[in-house]
């Protein structure tokens, strides 16, 4: 079997891994790929919006099954395109990835199909956007309705703060088209939660829920990032709590979307509060989170394989087996360039701390990292001068460089494994939280 997956971050690398854990005899194509994903697999240097060359390659190839990773190439409609070629390829298509791509249509499905999920206004002028703020209050949730790469939303405190959020995305157009239109969210108080589902359309059968860490410093202060680690399982993720995001969110939305004439296969990702009223909807994702995949698939003990392919043949999943999940718990530690989430700095080189260079770290033999998985994401492999003998040098090339997953039999020993591996890593500017799971902890305190 040939597999493609589209992309080249830490959930691209975590996707291609599991896959090759499902079936060890497949071959496991990236475009573009990264220095990671290459031990496992072929890296082709395609971009993951070239749709065009991208199924020029499935088809040369004779690739039997596409995965598609980021969110960019599903908004431009990958998917659409490949399924009008008669090729199996996992992912929503772009009329069901607005979901995602526009804050807009998903506020206004969820409030038709009686999603629970916060209050919000839609925004286009400078002035209408702090008039709604001033009505609302503080603090106060301001996003960006496109796709702003995880970074588009403000929790303002202060009225200077949603001013300067406001101004960032409507007029200085910080986050470029994404921010022509925003919303003014009601403040929601609760926990996050966040819940994958892959969906044939009909039906969600969802994972184990996971919690990710936005903010950039421990004690979840600082900048709103993509995402600075993630852990799993959550003791608040109760099966009664799931039983009521399944009948009150997935089941409803997957129903709204098939009303709109845009099926949604793929992965849907909720992300929840929840609050003293329940749990309710903060946005969703119409692929798989990042840094989340890093720690729910080395839980994983079914085949994510078998069902995706099915769901990317156009099969029902409805009568497949629930996952079936290792016991203890998984931590992943998200290490960031210098300078992240504003001014990023790439070019430095990646060491072990025992001053060893490294090309690769993926499931290392090193002792100092062998209990972890490290995944990949903004790494690069920089060459030598043809005139030396030197090696080649792995160096930063974006934003989050490293996530390193530890997996043990409580979360306290997943996280001390996550620490201490990140702790043998070094490149210039190296940022981590070191407190991933402390909501948990704390709990089991």
């Amino acid at each position: 079997m040939k597999i493609l997956v589209v992309g080249g971050g830490g959930r691209e690398h975590a996707l291609a891994w599991k896959l090759k854990k499902d079936a060890p005899q497949a071959t496991i194509y990236a475009a573009p790929g990264n220095p990671g994903i290459s031990e496992i697999g072929n890296c082709v240097a395609i971009r993951a919006d070239d749709i065009p060359s991208l199924l020029k390659f499935v088809e040369d190839e004779k690739i039997d099954l596409t995965v598609v990773g980021p969110e960019a190439p599903l908004s431009a409609g990958i998917v659409d395109t490949f399924k009008a070629a008669g090729k199996a390829i996992f992912g929503p298509t772009a009329a069901a990835a607005r979901i995602e791509t526009s804050k807009r249509y998903s506020k206004d499905l969820m409030n038709r199909m009686g999603v629970p999920t916060a209050y919000a206004s839609h925004h286009s002028d400078a002035e209408s956007a702090r008039a709604a703020v001033a009505k609302a209050g503080y603090p106060v949730v301001i996003k960006a309705s496109g796709l702003a790469a995880g970074k588009g939303v403000i929790i303002a405190q202060t009225k200077e703060e949603a001013d300067d959020a406001i101004s960032s995305m409507l007029l200085d157009k910080k986050f470029g088209t994404a921010g022509d239109e925003i919303l003014i969210e009601e403040f929601m108080v609760g926990e996050e939660l966040s819940i994958f589902a892959i969906c044939d359309g009909f039906t969600a059968k969802m994972m184990i829920g996971a919690q990710d860490h936005k903010r950039l410093l421990d004690g979840d202060a600082g900048p709103n990032t993509g995402g600075m680690g993630a852990y799993c399982p959550v003791s608040i993720d109760t099966d009664s709590m799931r039983a009521q995001v399944q009948s009150q969110v997935f089941d409803p939305v997957l129903k709204g979307l098939a009303e709109d004439g845009a099926l949604f296969t793929g992965l849907l990702y909720a992300g929840l509060m929840l609050t003293e009223a329940g749990p309710k909807v903060v946005e969703f994702n119409c692929r798989f989170g990042d840094p989340e995949t890093q720690a729910i698939l080395p839980l994983m003990d079914s085949s994510l394989l078998e069902i995706i392919s099915t769901v990317a043949n156009g099969g029902s999943i409805a009568d497949s087996p629930d996952f079936q999940w290792k016991k203890g718990a998984a931590a992943t530690t998200v290490l960031a360039a210098g300078g992240y989430p504003e001014s990023v700095k790439n070019g430095a080189e990646i060491l072990l701390t025992n001053g060893k260079a490294l090309n690769s770290l993926n499931e290392s033999s090193d002792s100092d990292i062998k209990d972890a998985i490290v995944f990949h994401a903004g790494t690069k492999l920089e060459q030598p001068d043809k005139n030396t003998n030197s090696q080649p040098r792995l160096v930063t090339a974006g934003g989050r460089v490293l996530a390193v997953t530890g997996v043990g039999e409580t979360l306290a020993d997943a996280v001390g494994k996550s620490l201490h591996a990140s702790d043998s890593i070094t490149f210039e500017g190296k940022q981590n939280r070191r407190d991933i799971g402390w909501r948990e902890l704390t709990r089991n305190a």
